[in-house]
């Protein structure tokens, strides 16, 4: 069985979905799934796990993100992004200087509570909040406790009756970009939600290093053992607790870190083993690898 990560550049107007389906055809497996998904109208990295690879998502899909986006004041959306009806425009756009746009940022940076978009993939009742929204229904999501870690402001371009801001954020999982656009906008009294967005990273991996869909090889996948290694601390095991671990065995882990996942590689072919945690002096497997 293929088993791998790649890394998917998704062009604009296609699902995530999509993506998978083509990767499927690319690759010749249906096994294949993804760290987070994008909007249609997004653009930008998508980490998908092939074969034994998807045992590995759970361990990527809460990494910090980077996006590079734009925001769009002087209305905002029922959407908050560009797909949404256009609401009445408020405000005055003349104050929204460079270092107005910089300092209502500023707001928006270190650990803070988020309302996410009514037209969020989130569940209110075992539904989707987008498809309530679409039929008319009033949804109220609870704010999120999110970590900006930081929020660039950089070029503007001013048009009629609106401002286009390039922004660079560096946040946490579950950070709706859409959502600072909007909070922004009302701070500064004018409105404002997104029309560009582009992930650059997940974790350690960069768009940079990544492939079309429908380009992907077996060739071009990451192997286990080096995605590992770049997620997590590693831990070398001989061949004996190798066979141990793969066998479903606790093995001595006193000198491990404790309370943390941990890649166990064996040290003669360096290859992931499983993925463990030292308790109370015992290892305990997370994650098997065993095809």
């Amino acid at each position: 069985m293929i088993s791998g990560i790649a890394l998917v550049d998704k062009e604009l107007g296609v699902s995530s979905h999509h993506v998978v389906a083509q990767a499927r055809r690319a690759l010749g497996t249906k096994k294949i799934g993804h760290a987070g998904t994008l909007d249609p109208a997004a653009t930008g990295l998508l980490v998908l796990g092939v074969g034994r690879g998807t045992r590995l998502l759970t361990f990527i899909v809460g990494a910090d993100k980077t996006y590079r986006a734009t925001m769009r004041l002087g209305y905002a959306t029922t959407t908050d992004d560009a797909q949404g009806r256009a609401l009445e425009a408020q405000g005055n756009l003349s104050l929204c200087t460079p270092e107005a746009i910089a300092q209502a940022a500023v707001g928006f940076t270190g650990v803070i509570e988020q309302v996410p978009s009514s037209f969020s993939a989130i569940k209110v009742d075992g539904k989707r909040a987008y498809a309530l929204a679409r039929e008319g229904k009033e949804v109220t999501l609870k704010a999120r406790q999110v970590t900006v870690h930081s929020l660039t402001v950089g070029h503007s371009v001013a048009g009629q009756g609106f401002i286009d801001v390039e922004l660079v954020v560096e946040c946490s999982s579950g950070t709706y970009i859409r959502a600072l656009a909007r909070d922004i906008g009302a701070v500064l009294g004018v409105g404002g939600h997104l029309v560009a967005l582009t992930r650059d990273r997940i974790g350690p991996f960069s768009v940079e290093s990544a492939s079309r869909a429908e380009d992907l090889t077996e060739a071009s996948l990451l192997s286990l053992a080096e995605v590992a290694r770049h997620i997590m601390p590693v831990v070398k095991v001989g061949v004996d607790e190798a066979d141990d671990l793969r066998h479903g065995r606790a093995v001595d882990a006193e000198s491990w870190p404790a309370d943390q996942p941990l890649a166990a590689l064996e040290e003669a072919s360096g290859e992931l083993v499983a993925v463990v945690e030292s308790r109370a002096g015992a290892s305990r497997i997370l994650m098997g690898v065993a095809s």
